[in-house]
């Protein structure tokens, strides 16, 4: 049994990479959204044309990004959506709600400062977990019913 897993939210730390690199050996294809923030920001325009005014500009960008997110989304077995010590991530939360109202299995990964704040999300997770080493060894007991060592 392999797993599809996309890897959604935060993308100012390594989080992404610490994941990967743990599940080496695993029968995972990891996706997720471009973690460019420049380009995610300015791909509607790049695209499509310039825009004038910021929303139109911002609103370009949310949407192509968007056909990428709700692909992997919906092929995705699990869904993992990190919620970061900077900034509000309004669009991890997004996902979070999309991947449970279609059903997907979903880590939440955050620190114990948004627990509070995370918990209706939290509620909604098969997993919480607050260190990528966690992700791991969740996918890896749902691939080989091991514990860690």
């Amino acid at each position: 049994m392999g797993l599809n897993v996309y890897l959604s939210g935060e993308i100012h730390t390594d989080w992404r990479e610490q994941i990967i690199d743990g599940a080496q050996g695993l029968d995972i294809t990891f996706n997720s959204p471009v973690t460019d923030h420049d380009a995610s920001d300015d791909c509607g325009v790049a695209i499509l044309g310039a825009e004038p005014n910021k929303y139109w500009h911002d609103h370009k960008g949310a949407m192509v990004n968007a056909i990428r997110t709700r692909k992997g989304i919906s092929d995705a077995d699990v869904v993992v959506v990190r919620f970061g010590e900077k900034y509000k991530q309004w669009n991890a939360a997004f996902d979070a709600g999309y991947a449970a109202a279609l059903g997907k299995s979903l880590i939440v990964l955050h620190g114990p400062d948004h627990q509070h704040a995370l918990k209706e999300v939290d509620a909604a997770a098969l997993a919480v977990a607050e260190q990528p080493s966690q992700v791991v060894e969740v996918l890896r007991y749902v691939l080989t019913g091991k514990l860690p060592k």
